[in-house]
Parts: structure tokens; C-alpha cells; sequence
């Protein structure tokens, strides 16, 4: 007797063929510390901010699902080099790192890199020649333009996040920071400590942020171009554009 395909045995297989092409899920790497951008919710129970958001929408028009693992960042980049995890989020490239991604076209979103001081201080529209001769705290780990980073006429302190950025600020500890501006807006209002203290003086530049794919991970390249393509669909179907205007509502200097 002659085995036979009947509909409903038609319907199953189809119905599993389809989920087949959909049933790819990818692990992406999240910084934990870079509030309203990417930052690990108050339940730990994943990644909050525009970046998580922008990379799930992305990805979901590829037919993509995305799991995230929340690090500080500079484990972020390190698991991506590695290979550990496929990508992540939120990398400038520079001189210095451009060839150990793969970068996707679109980047993410743009910032400014501010420049920060106490409110007492004099000091406007400075910019990155002003800053030779003075101290200037950065966070450890961040991706900063390569010729600031290299130039020994500035004097360059770390900490460990922004948080303790503007605490050495306020403390004296530095003349000045560097900080994106976004985030150091939304920081300073979330805490009371800090409102009236601190205020922008001036910035370093306009940067690109990017999904940074790993080089070593078998599937880097291609996921880097899949990306593109999501990132091209949300900005032709005005996902991006709404999700953008969402985002900068609330936030302001």
C-alpha cells in the first residue's frame, strides 16, 4: 500500500516550513549602564532603551528574533572580538576598532560627545583644542575619538561609569568630562544630587553609534548585512522616525 499525502498532512508540513523561516533566534550583547540608550531594567530582566528597541524592531523585519545578554561594556565588546556573541551595541567606530567589526551602513542613531563642567564654571563653547592643559575625566571602556585619546596634552582620568564621572566632577577631582550628551542629560535629571551642578560647556563632536558584529563569530557578516537590511526597512516604513520622536519627547537639556 503506497504511503499517501493527504491535505491535513499537507497543511502540518507547510505549517512547519513556515515557522522553519522564522525560527531563528540571535544573541546580542547589551551594555548595562548607558540610560536612556541601553541600560539593565530595575527587575534584571533584560535590556531597556532605544537601542534594544531599535535592534528587536531591525531584526524582526528579517524575520529574526533577538535574546540579549546585559554587560558592562567594555565584556560587551570583548565577548563580540571573542566571538562569544554575534554583536553589540553601542560602539563608535574609530581608527582604532574600525577593523575588528564588521560595521553595518546605517548606524544606529547619532550623539553628540559633550563637554561637561560645574555650573560655576565660566567656560562656553569649548572644544577639543580647549580641553590640552586641562584634566578631563572619561569612562573606562567607552570608544572615544582616537586622536583625543592619543593626544598626551590632555589629561585624562577614568572611572568606571558615567555615574562616577560627574561625581569626580562635582568632587573637583576634574576640571572637565567627557559625556554623551543624551545620557548626561538624562542622569543629571534622575538625580537630585546632581540638578543645578553640572551643565555643558561645549563637545567633542558629532559620533555614529553602530551594532558592531564580530569577525570571529561564523555568522558576523552575514547577521551584519541582515541588519542593514532591517535597519533600511524601519527607516523607509517611518518605524524609525516615530521610535525616535518617542524617544527624545521627554528628555531635554
Amino acid at each position: 500500500m503506497g504511503f499517501r499525502v493527504t491535505w491535513p498532512m499537507l497543511a502540518v508540513m507547510a505549517g512547519l516550513w513556515v515557522t522553519s523561516l522564522r525560527a531563528e533566534t540571535i544573541t546580542v550583547a547589551a551594555e548595562d549602564d548607558w540610560a536612556p540608550y541601553s541600560s539593565m531594567s530595575a527587575d534584571h530582566g533584560g535590556p531597556v532603551g532605544l537601542s534594544p528597541d531599535l535592534v528587536r524592531a531591525a531584526f524582526k523585519t528579517q524575520q529574526i528574533d533577538v535574546r540579549f545578554v546585559v554587560l558592562p561594556f567594555a565584556r560587551c565588546l570583548r565577548s563580540t572580538e571573542t566571538g562569544v556573541v554575534v554583536g553589540c551595541f553601542n560602539t563608535t567606530r574609530t581608527k582604532a576598532n574600525k577593523d575588528q567589526f564588521y560595521w553595518h551602513a546605517t548606524p544606529l542613531f547619532q550623539e553628540e560627545l559633550g563637554i561637561f563642567a560645574r555650573s560655576d564654571s565660566a567656560a562656553h563653547d569649548l572644544t577639543q583644542k580647549d580641553l590640552e592643559g586641562q584634566t578631563v575625566g572619561v569612562t573606562t571602556g567607552y570608544t572615544y575619538p582616537t586622536e583625543l585619546m592619543s593626544n598626551a596634552r590632555i589629561v585624562k582620568l577614568s572611572a568606571m561609569s558615567d555615574g562616577n564621572l560627574l561625581k569626580m566632577l562635582v568632587a573637583r577631582r576634574v576640571d572637565f568630562i567627557l559625556l554623551n550628551t543624551m545620557p548626561g542629560y538624562y542622569r543629571i535629571q534622575q538625580e537630585a544630587a546632581l540638578i543645578g551642578k553640572v551643565k555643558r560647556v561645549g563637545m567633542v563632536g558629532l559620533d555614529s553609534f553602530w551594532l558592531s558584529f564580530s569577525k570571529r563569530h561564523p555568522d558576523g557578516k552575514r547577521l551584519s548585512d541582515v541588519f542593514e537590511k532591517g535597519m533600511q526597512t524601519i527607516k523607509a516604513n517611518g518605524q524609525y522616525d516615530s521610535m525616535m520622536a518617542a524617544f527624545t519627547h521627554n528628555i531635554k537639556p
